[in-house]
C-alpha cells in the first residue's frame, strides 16, 4: 500500500522559515508529480508547488521567490521550504503524488503568527 505523511509543520512567527518533508512508502510504479498544496479554514484547497517527473517546476503566485520544492532522485521524499513565511501562509499543508491514481497525505498544520 503506497503511504504519504508529512512532517514539518509548527507555529513560527512572519518572516521565519519551516522545512516540510513528505515520506512516500510503498510502490508506485509511475510517478508523473509531486506536488504541495494547502486549505486554510473557509477556502478551497489550492496548487502551492508542483514538480513534474523531469525535474520542471511551478509556483503559486502568491509563494513564488519564497517557496521552493525539492525531492530526492529516488522520488522518495518530497521537501518544501518555505522562507519569509506570511499570516496567510496558515494553512494545512498536503503533498501530493500523481500517476496512475493520486495519493494524499495527512496534511500537516502550519500558523504563521503576525
Amino acid at each position: 500500500q503506497v503511504q504519504l505523511v508529512e512532517s514539518g509543520g509548527g507555529l513560527v512567527q512572519a518572516g521565519e522559515s519551516l522545512r516540510l518533508s513528505c515520506a512516500v512508502s510503498g510502490s508506485i510504479v509511475t510517478i508523473n508529480g509531486m506536488g504541495w498544496y494547502r486549505q486554510a479554514p473557509g477556502k478551497q484547497r489550492e496548487l502551492v508547488a508542483y514538480m513534474t517527473r523531469g525535474g520542471s517546476t511551478s509556483y503559486a503566485d502568491s509563494v513564488k521567490g519564497r517557496f521552493t520544492i525539492f525531492r530526492d532522485n529516488a522520488m522518495k521524499t518530497v521537501y518544501l521550504q518555505m522562507n519569509s513565511l506570511k499570516p496567510e501562509d496558515t494553512a494545512i499543508y498536503y503533498c501530493n503524488v500523481a500517476g496512475s491514481n493520486n495519493y494524499w497525505g495527512q496534511g500537516t498544520q502550519v500558523t504563521v503568527s503576525s
